[in-house]
């Protein structure tokens, strides 16, 4: 028979602490983060900073602890009787031997839900290709016809007006009026995207509304809004809620706008910006085109001063005055050789004064013959080359007369004070006119009917 104090070898003995700690050890391994979701009891937060509270459902509860800085970061005031969602490492408090959870994160337990089926819907759509930013059409630069898919007595469409009639007055908006908000909405706003889109009116819609909760905003975190706005014929706008708020309509629309007001301005040129644009292309058009002006009317004063040159006119102008210097030196050389005679003359009579008078004389009638002679010839050769030279002259100067191109049936049109005829946009109906032809003038008179065809 044994005795109290006699233990058999196998058997362990514990303290509560090696137990509370075994158990705690034991909870740990096995459980680690879980989510649990219930009701707040019991909240209190001691001046530490941490939190403790019971979360509890119909059939139990569990002591809940949530230590500094993590109850800090939370984004709601946690109080009694809330519905939340709390991810915690399940624990055992060894002082006391009390199971219990310590928080690691924790959110009012309707928004978690909601924020997991965003995730789940926006990881399936991304999958299907809908978020593919290949697909994504870019926006008309002057958009004429403007659908708007909001709330007719919402604070963003008054926003949207008000920027739109700012910026670009010719723009026409139509407010397509549709629930934001509640049950009836993501039907409503779905219908109306196809609606708008097979219309064939709208160059591009914008789907909008003001800011609000994450439930506020859940009807265009819808699967059908998204899709109805990926099949839209025209591109789509989405601007809904804040800057910090995205929902599924955006991640599908061709553009994602933060604000009502922000979408305004894309959809829209301001029209003061593009006035001044339009004023700077006019300045520098002018400038070209004034640079081009002068330009041309140089390259034209080049080619006139070319063609006058060039003009029969001007080429008779100029034979005419090599002709006249021809003349001149013709007359030159006679008045010099009708010197030189007279000279040769006078010595030979001086000579003959000088002989016997008989002898004198025959000779200087030989000399004179000689002389004569040798002076027609000189004369007739010198006449000669002048005569061929003139007749050349004369035959260039004929090539390029006008009076050659008369007589080869052409004529020349003077108007009433002598000037040369070049258009017929420099005469008027009845105006006189002179016909210069080979042989003659001929009176003329404009007239501007047409002959009858039958």
């Amino acid at each position: 028979m044994q005795t109290p104090d006699d233990h058999p070898p196998s058997r362990q003995i514990l303290t509560p602490s090696t137990l509370n700690r075994l158990v705690r050890d034991l909870l740990e391994d096995a459980l680690p983060l879980v989510w649990i979701e219930g009701e707040l009891s019991n909240v209190a937060r001691p001046a530490s900073g941490h939190l403790y509270f019971t979360l509890k459902d119909a059939g139990a509860q569990v002591r809940c602890a949530m230590f500094r800085p993590k109850s800090g970061w939370l984004k709601f005031r946690p109080a009694d009787g809330m519905h939340v969602l709390v991810r915690a490492r399940v624990g055992l408090y060894e002082p006391r031997g009390e199971f219990q959870l310590v928080a690691e994160h924790m959110e009012p337990a309707g928004e978690g839900a909601l924020q997991r089926e965003f995730e789940q819907l926006k990881a399936r759509l991304d999958a299907e290709g809908l978020f593919d930013p290949a697909r994504k059409r870019p926006l008309p630069r002057y958009a004429r016809r403007i659908g708007v898919i909001t709330s007719a007595t919402g604070a963003a469409i008054r926003d949207v007006l008000s920027v739109m009639s700012r910026r670009w007055p010719l723009a026409e908006v139509d407010v397509l009026p549709v629930p934001v908000q509640g049950r009836e909405a993501p039907p409503a706003i779905a219908g109306m995207l196809r609606k708008a889109s097979a219309s064939g009116r709208y160059d591009v819609l914008l789907l909008t509304r003001g800011g609000g909760s994450l439930e506020d905003l859940w009807a265009f975190n819808d699967e059908a809004v998204a899709r109805a706005i990926h099949a839209s014929a025209v591109p789509v706008v989405s601007a809904v809620g804040h800057e910090i708020d995205f929902s599924i309509a955006d991640f599908v629309a061709d553009l994602r706008a933060p604000t009502p007001s922000a979408a305004a301005e894309l959809l829209v040129p301001d029209a003061h910006a593009l006035r001044r644009h339009l004023q700077q292309l006019e300045q520098r058009l002018s400038t070209l085109e004034r640079r081009r002006l002068q330009s041309r009317v140089q390259q034209l004063d080049h080619l006139l001063a070319r063609l006058q040159a060039q003009r029969p006119q001007a080429r008779l102008a100029r034979d005419r005055e090599r002709l006249l210097h021809l003349q001149r030196r013709l007359l030159g050389v006679q008045r010099e050789q009708a010197r030189w005679r007279r000279a040769e003359l006078e010595r030979l009579h001086a000579r003959l004064l000088a002989q016997h008078p008989r002898q004198r004389l025959a000779l200087l009638q030989q000399r004179l013959a000689e002389l004569s002679q040798r002076l027609r010839r000189t004369v007739e050769r010198r006449l000669e080359r002048d005569r061929l030279a003139l007749r050349h002259a004369g035959r260039a100067l004929h090539a390029i007369s006008p009076l050659a191109t008369l007589e080869r049936g052409y004529a020349i049109l003077f108007d009433a004070e002598g000037k040369v005829v070049r258009s017929a946009k420099d005469v008027s109906d009845g105006a006189s006119l002179r016909g210069r032809l080979a042989d003659g003038e001929l009176p003329l008179v404009v007239r501007s009917d047409e002959p009858h065809r039958p």
